[in-house]
């Protein structure tokens, strides 16, 4: 990790330093050797071949009122090597976010930017090959995507969540470019494509789609989590590791090739909600990546698919207001990522349905009890892959079943209503199996993993997301209020903190001060300009991870417009709005202004506020008079590097609900937008031409 770098100096990638060299040696790479391979074989090149053999089984009907890109299509398939007489079958499109190149035998040649897309080829694989065994005829096609854990820290995640809009985008127009498809299966893993993905399939409401998700990797026997090294360098310059054990766990963190991270961060949280919203099948959440019954998952969710075909059961009757209700209940009971505030009503937008607002997901967090003990949340902090053996999503829905918290008549890709999927759960082997697998194979009782509403109070495990405002968030924040240290909490179950702000401007400059020693204990450190028109509201889990896992971290508070990964835990408030350069106060805030934030973690009520200021101590009434009468900080800027892209992608959300709105494009609102822009223009000049006459 980097220390950060001085002011005015343009980011550049660290230079790399070439440990061991394999095969050929890069020196040895010559112009000759650029120019020609020296291989006469090379030169025999043909012009013509015989083509398939066969006949394409057109009918006159077809010759004279199908449109020739139909015809054009079945030249191409049997270009490609598909029998041509097996042209008839229906066809169906299999989408996913795969990446790299795998060997058969597993090895790279060529590798993704992570585990999460690594081996989703195999279940793309799984699918078709099921398909075509049935007399259907798959095709694929891709749109990979990034990490959020990769580009941390790096210009890179200026344009993380621009990137689901694109590539949701991506998808819908691969979808509408093979017109003949009857059906959509999508294949996603990860923090930004899944959601990218579920926002695909729900604006496809007269074709019957299913999601089949990814899984998850193994967590190491020996090891750290690939959250806790994701905090590795933060710790090693406090002295509190050494550099051989950074090496020698951050090594072996992953400790299966595929799946997405084995907390419960925006990836498996997102596994999570597709499942609640009847996507993907009843217990396809959180499979173990590379398992035959991961392998399984994909060859059943390809014959939904062609159930949901036969039967006439289209996206439309799947995603409603019921269903996007059961989202935010699972949301809540799991202990979610706060980056679902964001796809979920993203994926509602899509669906052409009512967004949530702030109001509903704060009314469902103080309805909904978490009842799921996993990573980051703990208290014993399991594994997605446990939570999965225990049950998973089904398993935690029994319990929200039987607390009238569900909507039962919501439809499933299975072609039946969620309330009949869970009395299925309830007496299937499949359940008992795991479930015993989990107890007798690794002594964990999964009652333990997920608890009844009961139990889950008496254990301590309390209600997941607040949204606190204030005269610092008029607009509000948010803060996965179950992630607070209870050591920092009051005994009524309310943490209180007043402190010093320690203002920065760029996630550099504010894990350079934390690696440097110069926040301490009892700080409020804020990042501003991190938000969407500053920094694409880019994700800074490198803060909230050092300071989750540094000794005195708990005893600092986070207060940012930018957003947290889903792993992050601790007094870390984010998402304020109005963010700094939207006019927000929080671009008021100096260093040294006394900033107090009062989180009840079991009514879900929230402030922050400034009430002090100049060495003065006043209420919150006369912090809100010293905000509004003072200026903009005078640093307040858009980082240097944020992306043309990213920045035209500020504006359009900003547009069109911003933040809270799910940072979605609502083409009718930017159409009025701009033509009542032209308007003006066209006025402004009209008026300009007058006035030289």
């Amino acid at each position: 990790m980097k220390l950060g770098r001085p002011t005015g100096i343009a980011w550049r990638p660290s230079p790399r330093r070439r440990m061991v060299s394999y095969g050929t040696p890069m020196t040895d790479i010559t112009l000759d050797s650029i120019l020609d391979s020296h291989d006469p074989s090379l030169y025999e090149v043909r012009s013509k071949a015989p083509g398939p053999s066969g006949r394409l089984p057109f009918t006159p009907e077809m010759l004279a009122e199908r449109p020739s890109g139909d015809l054009f299509g079945w030249s191409m398939n049997a270009g490609m090597g598909w029998e041509p007489a097996a042209l008839g079958g229906d066809e169906y499109l299999i989408l996913s976010t795969h990446g790299g190149l795998r060997a058969p035998d597993g090895t790279p040649i060529a590798l993704g930017y992570h585990t999460g897309h690594w081996e989703v080829g195999l279940l793309m694989q799984a699918a078709a090959e099921e398909l075509k065994s049935r007399g259907a005829i798959p095709f694929a096609g891709y749109c990979t995507d990034p990490c959020d854990g990769r580009t941390q820290g790096t210009p890179g995640m200026f344009d993380s969540l621009p990137y689901r809009n694109d590539a949701a985008t991506i998808f819908r127009r691969l979808i509408r470019s093979l017109p003949t498809r009857r059906g959509v299966l999508g294949v996603a893993t990860c923090d930004k494509g899944l959601p990218a993905m579920m926002m695909t399939l729900a604006s496809m409401p007269d074709l019957p789609c299913v999601l089949a998700p990814g899984g998850v990797t193994l967590r190491a026997e020996d090891g750290e989590d690939t959250a806790v090294i994701q905090s590795l360098g933060a710790r090693y310059v406090h002295g509190e590791i050494t550099l051989d054990y950074a090496a020698e766990v951050g090594c072996r963190a992953c400790a299966s090739p595929g799946g997405g991270c084995h907390f419960m961060g925006t990836a498996a949280t997102s596994q999570v909600v597709g499942e609640a919203l009847g996507m993907s099948l009843t217990h396809s959440a959180l499979a173990p990546s590379g398992h035959p019954i991961w392998i399984d998952m994909a060859r059943r969710s390809a014959r939904a698919l062609l159930h949901l075909e036969r039967r006439g059961i289209h996206m439309r009757d799947l995603i409603t207001e019921a269903s996007i209700h059961n989202a935010m209940v699972a949301h809540a009971a799991v202990g979610g990522s706060m980056n679902l505030v964001l796809h979920l009503p993203a994926i509602a937008h899509a669906a052409g349905l009512r967004r949530p607002t702030v109001e509903d997901w704060a009314r469902v967090n103080r309805k909904v009890p978490r009842i799921v003990d996993v990573l980051p949340n703990g208290p014993r902090n399991h594994p997605t892959v446990q939570v999965f053996l225990a049950g998973g999503v089904p398993e935690m829905m029994l319990h929200l079943k039987r607390a009238g918290l569900l909507e039962l008549g919501a439809l499933t890709v299975s072609g039946e209503t969620l309330g009949k999927m869970l009395d299925w759960w309830e007496t299937s082997a499949r359940r008992a199996a795991l479930r015993d697998a989990l107890k007798q194979g690794e002594g964990i009782d999964p009652d333990d993993v997920i608890l009844d509403p009961e139990t889950a109070g008496r254990r301590g495990l309390t209600p997941t997301v607040c949204f606190p405002v204030g005269n610092l968030a008029p607009q509000g924040g948010v803060i996965k209020s179950t992630g607070i240290d209870p050591k920092v909490v009051d005994a009524d179950g309310v943490y209180r903190k007043t402190g010093p702000a320690r203002v920065f401007t760029t996630e550099l400059a504010a894990i350079g001060a934390l690696k440097r020693k110069d926040v301490k204990p009892g700080d409020v450190m804020v990042l501003i300009c991190r938000g969407p028109m500053g920094a694409g509201m880019e994700e800074v889990y490198q803060l909230t991870a050092a300071l989750k896992h540094l000794s005195y971290g708990r005893d600092i508070a986070l207060l940012t417009d930018a957003r947290f990964s889903g792993i992050s835990t601790g007094p870390c408030i984010g998402h304020v709005s109005p963010e700094a350069l939207a006019g927000g106060p929080i671009g008021k805030l100096l260093d040294g202004d006394l900033v107090e934030i009062i989180i009840d973690r079991q009514r879900l009520d929230g402030s922050v506020n400034l009430v002090g200021a100049g060495g003065q101590v006043f209420g919150i009434d006369e912090g809100t008079r010293v905000l509004s009468a003072r200026a903009p900080r005078p640093d307040l800027a858009p980082d240097p590097a944020l992306p043309p892209e990213t920045r035209l992608w500020a504006a359009l959300q900003d547009l069109c609900g911003g933040t809270w709105g799910g940072c979605v494009y609502d083409v009718d609102t930017i159409i009025e937008a701009i033509a009542a822009g032209k308007r003006a223009l066209s006025s402004s000049r009209s008026e300009g031409l007058q006035y030289g006459a």
